[in-house]
């Protein structure tokens, strides 16, 4: 069984302090940040499940709040997308100041409306990230940065995701970079089924495994 270092984490950013989980495996090549969707946290079964069979592969997890229980109580806080960016950048470079972390290649793993937030977080000039994934991705909500992003991108959809599909194929014809466009057929927004998580745990867990060596 891997070894992992567990460390439940409260992280300073903008005058508040984000709860978060960091998992390092031994020897780990790089670092998978989570970005939530809307009304999701750090204890969400699903990217939990992700990040586990993430940390098989070698490599470290952080799921964090992207708000705090006050900032979430309050509805439009969870779509300004502009404001979920800038805590991810944060937690990008608190990362980058500690000694555990900052020499690890650094990967966004976004769902629904934290996929705009992780999207728009590799195209800012103070932030390093190698890898992105978005899973049921309001990519729509980063237009205007698409054609900027440089780094590997996929987008994982379900197949009966249908208006969420229509606008992840609209944004995949746009990217530049390394990309690829998986589809989980019969799939809803949620992945509700265990074949399902497991098929979108798999496929990103192959890609970032393969970025951030």
């Amino acid at each position: 069984m891997r070894q992992t270092a567990e460390n439940p984490t409260r992280i300073p950013v903008d005058g508040v302090e984000l709860d978060g989980i960091l998992d390092i495996p031994a020897d780990a090549s790089g670092l998978v940040v989570f970005a939530h969707g809307s009304g999701s946290s750090r204890k969400s079964p699903r990217n939990n499940f992700v990040a586990e069979v993430i940390r098989d592969r070698g490599l470290g997890t952080l799921l964090f709040d992207l708000l705090t229980e006050s900032e979430d109580q309050v509805r439009e806080n969870r779509f300004d997308i502009p404001l979920l960016t800038d805590r991810l950048v944060a937690v990008t470079a608190w990362l980058g100041n500690r000694d555990d972390t900052r020499d690890l290649n650094v990967g966004y793993f976004g769902s629904s409306t934290g996929a705009a937030a992780a999207l728009r977080g590799t195209v800012r000039p103070d932030n390093s990230v190698d890898a992105v994934v978005s899973r049921g991705g309001r990519v729509d909500m980063a237009a205007e940065v698409l054609e900027e992003i440089r780094v590997p991108t996929l987008f994982i959809v379900g197949g009966a995701d249908t208006e969420v599909l229509e606008l992840n194929r609209e944004a995949y014809e746009r990217l530049s970079c390394e990309k690829e466009l998986h589809v989980v057929e019969g799939a809803g927004h949620l992945f509700e089924r265990q074949a399902e998580l497991e098929e979108v745990a798999d496929v990103a867990a192959d890609w970032f495994a393969e970025s951030l060596q």
